[in-house]
């Protein structure tokens, strides 16, 4: 049974009260610390020869924290404050607590001296003391000079409306002005040794959010990390494995400033993601400190190199997302249906990094109900000089709600070539009153 809304929040408040200060853990290398008076977020990490802690926590919209998005937008329930300069970010609850300093509250901590476990109610960012209708997760362990986290939503939003879906920041990260440069790579050729490449975006702060191209800089990391480094090549970095799409850059005065001070690196990895009522969603990262080249030959050794698509749907959506059509909601087990609407319906597959090879054939097993005979196979993909690239081609198909198998030869078609970053399908739609398509399987199975 839903709690009320006032019982949850007095709930929240009387649970947390046992919780407060610094929670650490330590080993031979590094020491990383959350704070319980602010949800749990990371506001502490250093390397145990020199404790000189690199995350920035200026605000509460800082630290290393989860930070999720979605509808409506802008997000005013009736009574609630919504500061102005924040209002476009609409639904938006994250660990830490909200721009007006409301802190959000631990509901649970453990620590037993090799991994931390943190559940806290989330506060709204853009908002006036409005705990989120969800809670977090965060589960914390230390290997050698990394930290390997845990992170999940658990939405109870009383809203059942499905709505678009949204960029996630997993996680966002902030580090101290000293941090300030910043790599990635993003080319073509992942995993064979060229050299990453520094996003050197600044943002003036001074001319708020609505600056040209927006505050920060957008990359497809193809080696799926990103790190914040001081002048000698130490510092941070994220790898977080299923994700390709990142944003960052840096804020402020370049190469000044502590924990509480204004200058500031930031990055996300990011992943487009439908976020329903109900959903349990989690992903994982991997902190490293040391040198740039200590960070990126960890992800060396633990990468995965140039894996092929391939969804069966038999736990959700596996990150494809919906553009002008929807589904039934979560919990989706086995086949996947869609509700294509008569409008522009799209099937978006999450972002991936695969090279295209002649032999490559996509697998379809799907249900068709449509009033019409083909379906558009699109792909997207990145160019040497790091433009979008894009084709796509009919597949014939069986309109009559029978779960069928189908293949289409991608390496015979032309502008099938070179690196790939993503599926979709888009159905086409006849004279039917309302069309759908459930399925089973997509796939590129490996030869």
């Amino acid at each position: 049974m839903r709690l009320s809304a006032a019982f949850a929040i007095l709930f929240t408040f009387a649970a947390s009260a046992q919780y407060s200060g610094m929670g650490y853990l330590e080993n031979d290398a590094i020491r990383i610390g959350v704070n319980l008076d602010i949800g749990g977020a990371i506001t502490y990490l250093s390397p145990v020869e020199k404790e000189e802690n690199m995350i920035n926590s200026h605000d509460w919209g800082r630290q290393i924290q989860m930070s999720f998005y979605s509808g409506p937008n802008p997000f005013e329930p009736e009574g609630s404050e919504v500061r102005e300069n924040w209002r476009f970010l609409g639904w938006n609850p994250i660990q830490s607590g909200d721009c007006y300093g409301n802190e959000s509250k631990v509901l649970d901590y453990k620590n037993d001296g090799t991994s931390i476990y943190v559940k806290c109610r989330p506060m709204h960012w853009p908002m006036n003391n409005y705990p989120g209708e969800c809670t977090f997760e965060t589960w914390i362990e230390l290997e050698g000079n990394t930290a390997k986290v845990r992170s999940k939503l658990n939405n109870d939003r009383p809203d059942k409306t499905q709505y678009p879906p949204r960029s996630q920041e997993l996680p966002a990260v902030y580090t101290n002005g000293n941090y300030y440069r910043l790599f990635t790579y993003d080319g073509v050729r992942p995993f064979t040794g060229e050299a990453p490449r520094r996003i050197t975006k600044v943002w003036d702060t001074s001319k708020g959010v609505n600056v040209e191209g927006g505050p920060w800089d957008h990359w497809y990391a193809t080696e799926n990390w990103a790190a914040l480094v001081r002048d000698d090549d130490f510092g941070m970095g994220v790898w977080s494995p299923q994700s390709f799409s990142y944003v960052g850059g840096f804020a402020g005065t370049p190469g000044e400033g502590g924990p509480k001070d204004g200058p500031t690196g930031y990055f996300a990895p990011t992943r487009r993601e439908i976020l329903d009522h109900n959903i349990e969603y989690e992903y994982e990262y991997v902190i490293i400190v040391g040198q740039l080249d200590e960070i990126r030959d960890y992800v060396y050794e633990h990468g995965a190199k140039n894996t092929l698509p391939a969804t069966d749907f038999k736990n959700g959506r596996d990150s494809w997302v919906l553009r002008g059509c929807t589904d039934d909601g979560l919990p989706i087990k086995d086949r996947w249906k869609i509700n294509l609407g008569s409008g522009d319906a799209r099937i978006i597959g999450p972002d991936e990094f695969w090279i295209a090879d002649e032999d490559h054939a996509l697998v379809l097993r799907a249900a068709f109900d449509t009033g019409a005979n083909t379906v558009q196979v699109q792909w997207e993909g990145r160019g040497e000089d790091g433009q979008r690239t894009q084709g796509n081609a009919p597949l014939e198909i069986i309109s009559d709600g029978e779960m069928r198998n189908y293949r289409l030869n991608l390496g015979a078609l032309e502008g099938y070539s070179g690196a790939c970053t993503r599926l979709a399908l888009a159905p086409a739609i006849g004279d039917h009153d309302s069309p759908s398509v459930t399925i089973d399987l997509i796939a590129i199975p490996t030869n």
